[in-house]
């Protein structure tokens, strides 16, 4: 039995960590993650690391297989994560219903949580809004870049940040926070999660059964639980 080396990013992880034991069970083998910023596991690849497992956004899996990264036999998709707005546990939960009342709630905040742009699809697209919307310049000194699994959660809990702006799956799970609810569909991420056997998988059987679980109808309430939408939403 093989233990299978993962790239992932970070929204499915508490998804894999409720499966993962099952998976063990069922299968025999193991897994050993890597969760990191989408830029963080590609500097990992051109450097030369070698998982058996990518899971990534689906666009960005379609550059991978491209370039001879990722295999195209055995792809699958997990499911569909939006945006959503998280403050304290207790706090007062901001209107959030228009975009314009998402840009009065950011402009009243004393400081926000999110990711760094160019380091995960949802900084990124959060950082063209904040352009969109001529926010870029009035926010610049409220903004607090890290990852919500990498301390953006912490910056929300304690008080730090007001509020969070973060992938549904990376936030659902900690009852300190309270998910206000998904940003409006025009201001709107909704990033499509795959998983796909790397190129060069020194366990390419291992990595497709685990694919293969993963992404079973039997696991869709464990997605949802974890905030991801099915793949067809």
């Amino acid at each position: 039995m093989a233990t299978i080396r993962i790239f992932s990013g970070g929204a499915p992880k508490e998804v894999f960590k409720r499966l993962l034991p099952d998976f063990k069970r069922e299968t025999g083998h193991d897994a050993d993650f890597v969760f990191e910023v989408t830029k963080a596991l590609n500097d990992r690849l051109v450097a030369g690391e070698t998982p058996d497992v990518l899971v990534l956004p689906t666009n960005i899996l379609d550059g991978y297989q491209k370039d001879g990264l990722a295999r195209a036999q055995g792809r699958v998709v997990f499911g569909v994560v939006g945006i959503s707005v998280v403050v304290p546990k207790g706090a007062a939960k901001p209107d959030i219903s228009t975009t314009e009342k998402v840009k009065q709630t950011l402009l009243a905040s004393r400081r926000i949580g999110l990711a760094s742009p160019g380091l995960t699809p949802s900084g990124t697209h959060l950082g063209k809004v904040f352009d969109r919307l001529g926010l870029t310049d009035p926010l610049r000194d409220k903004l607090l870049y890290r990852p919500a699994l990498q301390g953006g959660v912490e910056l929300v809990t304690s008080g730090e940040a007001d509020l969070g702006l973060y992938p549904k799956s990376e936030v659902i799970m900690f009852d300190s926070l309270t998910v206000v609810g998904p940003l409006p569909p025009d201001i709107q991420l909704r990033t499509i999660y795959g998983g796909a056997v790397a190129m060069k998988a020194a366990s390419p059987e291992a990595g497709a059964a685990f694919i293969r679980f993963m992404s079973a109808l039997d696991k869709r309430q464990a997605w949802a639980e974890g905030g991801f939408d099915p793949p067809s939403a």
